[in-house]
């Protein structure tokens, strides 16, 4: 088995992990803390939030592991000799970089961390009603769109491994 292939296969576990990740909080969570009142969505949200944020070890190693495995596929597969799945991971993986993990950096971290630091029991009801509207729709639209795209990149990343 080549060095590509390996890292290919590597890197097709760790995005489809990835992708059940986003996948779960957009047809499962999200919709079920929606039900919440404000004050409670919010405590629930920092409460699950809390435990990436203190790195829980098996979420960092799954989360950065895709990232450095697609990366290091991408680069395999332009310096090796896999031809046509070698360019076909390059685009893929430039899809998973740029489509889950770029709406990652941009929309939901700065989003969560932002929630993180919100003062629910400081602030009145009116406080709380506003903070949840601007937060859970916006994270709620992007988390969609990165569901979608990383569906897309682990269906892809299957189909090239079925080509090698």
């Amino acid at each position: 088995m080549s060095v590509f292939t390996v890292v290919l296969l590597i890197s097709t576990v760790l995005c489809s992990l990835v992708t059940g990740f986003v996948f779960t909080y957009a047809v499962v969570v999200m919709p079920g803390l929606s039900r919440l009142e404000d004050k409670e969505f919010i405590r629930a949200f920092q409460a699950t939030d809390q435990i990436i944020q203190n790195n829980q070890p098996v979420f960092i190693t799954v989360w950065v592991g895709s990232i450095l495995s697609v990366v290091f596929t991408m680069v395999t597969g332009l310096l090796g000799s896999a031809g046509s799945a070698g360019w076909a991971a390059v685009v893929i993986g430039a899809a998973y970089l740029l489509g889950v993990q770029g709406i990652t950096i941009s929309v939901h971290l700065p989003l969560n961390n932002q929630l993180q630091s919100f003062r629910v029991n400081e602030v009145d009801s009116e406080s709380i009603h506003e903070q949840r509207r601007r937060f859970e729709a916006r994270w709620t639209y992007f988390n969609k769109i990165r569901t979608v795209i990383s569906c897309f990149v682990t269906m892809s990343l299957m189909v090239v491994l079925g080509v090698i």
